[in-house]
């Protein structure tokens, strides 16, 4: 009878030292043990931890039809597909005058409760109020291209230098004009920050470095349209068709009008003409003589730096206040390098 009890407490515990060692082994599965289902030891993921939230952006830019907006949507979409759980919603106004649509946008995108803004602002102004809105309603802004007159209001500020751009304009037409010589500017908008930076740098160099060269028309704007900038430049050069030697329209819209009304004035090549933004017409104007000098922007590089800083500052990564995407000069000499083939066809969104 002992000897039969004493193998009766051996078993019993027996069993409870193997119930305990299955137990540390479910606990610690690097130890040996195995799954209910097998012995699996690979590290399973946290089935309770939540996905990580796709982050909506939109992206506003001042219009949506010229070809630099199409490269901005460009550069925006491909940050979004290599951040990963991030979707762009891109609307802005058909035209670069309308700034009360611009503005409905922005106030259409804070009702919907995105996660973050990346504007384009027409006016440095009209616009402020709504990105303050924004801002008290918890959804943050970053500006791209052109500048909001309070800082205070947005998290970073991604553009070219235009004020450095105005120069390298007025550095290229000096060049041109061998340094002496009448010019005409014709600006863009009034309120529209990049521009107003552009002219501001052309006139200044003009005046400091290159005394014989005289502006003698700067006060006129283009309008948002090639059609209205092709009006406006009718006017000037009929005014002006005796005097002037050389030209600097500062955006796309500007130069193209500015372009059709010289050659349609038979003004070109005589007329040494600078401009800023590339479009087909505007390139083969170069390959044939007629455009000295364009201005160029990186709008793809624009487009990914405005949605990668925002997604940057909603995840938790600081960032630069004022972030530079660059700016050139391509001329009849360089047209044909690598980096500038990229700037004067910058791939768009389809």
């Amino acid at each position: 009878m002992k000897v039969r009890a004493g193998w009766g407490v051996v078993s019993f515990l027996a069993v409870v030292a193997g119930l305990c060692a299955g137990c540390e082994a479910q606990k610690n599965p690097a130890r040996g043990g195995g799954s209910a289902m097998g012995n699996d030891t690979t590290p399973r993921a946290d089935a309770t931890k939540p996905a990580e939230k796709t982050l909506r952006i939109a992206v506003i830019p001042k219009g949506t039809t010229h070809e630099f907006w199409k490269s901005v949507h460009a550069g925006a979409k491909k940050a979004a597909a290599e951040l990963g759980n991030v979707e762009v919603l891109w609307k802005g106004p058909l035209l670069e005058d309308d700034r009360d649509g611009q503005i409905n946008v922005v106030q259409d995108f804070v009702t919907q409760r995105v996660e973050g803004i990346v504007l384009a602002p027409l006016d440095s102004q009209a616009l402020v109020g709504a990105v303050k809105e924004a801002k008290e309603q918890g959804i943050p802004t970053v500006i791209f291209d052109s500048g909001l007159a309070d800082e205070t209001a947005i998290v970073s500020y991604v553009a070219t230098d235009n004020y450095v751009a105005g120069t390298l304009a007025a550095k290229r037409l000096a060049e041109v004009m061998e340094g002496k010589g009448k010019v005409l500017l014709l600006r863009y908008a009034p309120g529209s920050e990049s521009t107003e930076q552009r002219e501001q740098g052309f006139l200044d160099v003009l005046a400091k470095e290159f005394p014989q060269m005289q502006v003698i028309s700067a006060n006129e704007y283009s309008g948002g349209t090639a059609e209205s900038a092709f009006e406006k430049s009718q006017q000037l050069l009929v005014k002006y068709r005796e005097e002037v030697e050389g030209v600097f329209a500062v955006n796309e819209s500007s130069g193209m009008g500015m372009y059709r009304a010289l050659e349609q004035e038979g003004m070109l090549p005589r007329v040494k003409f600078v401009t800023f933004d590339p479009s087909e017409r505007l390139i083969a104007g170069m390959a044939e003589g007629k455009v000295r000098g364009i201005v160029l922007q990186d709008p793809v590089t624009m487009g990914y730096q405005g949605v990668k800083t925002m997604v940057q500052h909603l995840r938790g990564t600081g960032v630069e206040k004022r972030i530079s995407t660059g700016e050139y000069v391509a001329t009849p000499e360089n047209v044909s390098t690598e980096e500038m083939q990229r700037l004067l066809k910058p791939v768009t969104a389809e």
